[in-house]
């Protein structure tokens, strides 16, 4: 049966014009000619019998027909073109895993180990996109999640199972020269200097220092103040550069401290409560890309309680 779709060419030029409300704007984007985009888009008005856009005096706009079928079809797009990016990379394999993680977790531990999956699965590829909280696995193209969050958080994410990975640990660091006393540097700060330090907040934990100052037994009375940023990565670059002390996730930092960019500030870790997951959707047996790549971030890299074995994956 001859499927009801209009042209993939007509589809673009609306969707290019949807996102401008112009089609000179959108010929631009797709190297034609307005006039060529204007026929798309009458054609496309005539394939599904409604208008799409109205005149306006500066141009064009979108109907609220053509509004509510631009927002349909934009994600369809997106994900027609990831598709066929997809199968261009594989050049032959079929072996992928399309991954939401964490920002920072994905760019400061992740990547930096993707050479050792590489080694040992050379014809599995994976591609991340971030995604900070949970979602519905059936309304994206996601085959797992990196997920930080609490055991409560993992259980209420409907549909899924999750495979811990690592608890998540915070400590005070600060670029090298910010820690003086009387003039001379010094080494390590007490829970107490820390207190009276310029404090760097991190905007999506904004009781972070609060418990920090809560567990170590210190009043902590500025523990809400001081600038706030939204990412880990922000608030461990603000600390390079001197503007105070952050409280991060060591696995975070490895390079930074590696290379004597920042310093253990106060060497008083905390458990902040939330554990890394590797999420992904309830079915009874994973696809053989995700179960290696599971494999993979079980079996080696990361040093594992002895009793997380494979089977956690599988029912």
């Amino acid at each position: 049966m001859r499927r009801k779709i209009p042209s993939l060419q007509a589809l673009a030029c609306f969707d290019a014009a949807a996102r401008h409300e112009s089609y000179t704007r959108a010929a631009q984007e797709l190297a034609l000619t307005q006039s060529a985009v204007s026929r798309q888009i009458g054609a496309l008005e005539d394939f599904l019998g409604i208008a799409l856009f109205r005149r306006t005096r500066h141009g064009v706009a979108l109907t609220p027909a053509g509004a509510d079928y631009a927002r349909q079809i934009a994600p369809r797009l997106q994900a027609l073109e990831r598709d066929t990016l997809n199968a261009m990379a594989h050049q032959g394999s079929t072996r992928s895993v399309s991954l939401a993680a964490v920002p920072t977790f994905a760019t400061r531990w992740l990547i930096p180990r993707l050479n050792d999956l590489a080694a040992h699965h050379p014809d599995l590829l994976v591609h991340i996109e971030t995604r900070t909280r949970p979602f519905m696995f059936a309304e994206t193209e996601f085959d797992a999640a990196l997920y930080a969050g609490t055991p409560e958080q993992v259980a209420n994410w409907a549909g899924t199972r999750a495979l811990p990975l690592m608890d998540e640990e915070v400590v005070p660091v600060c670029a090298p020269g910010l820690l003086k006393h009387k003039g001379r540097a010094t080494a390590r700060a007490t829970p107490l200097q820390i207190s009276q330090l310029p404090l760097l907040q991190q905007s999506t934990r904004p009781n972070a220092w609060r418990q920090w100052f809560d567990a170590m037994g210190v009043a902590g009375d500025h523990a809400l103040s001081g600038p706030r940023h939204e990412l880990f990565s922000m608030t461990a670059e603000a600390a390079i550069h001197g503007m105070g002390v952050a409280l991060v996730p060591t696995l975070l930092i490895e390079a930074e401290l590696a290379r004597g960019a920042l310093v253990v500030a106060c060497p008083k870790p905390m458990k902040s409560g939330r554990t890394y997951y590797l999420v992904m959707p309830d079915v009874a047996e994973p696809p053989p890309a995700l179960q290696a790549f599971a494999d993979w971030l079980v079996g080696g890299l990361l040093k594992r309680p002895a009793h997380v074995k494979r089977s956690r994956l599988r029912s």
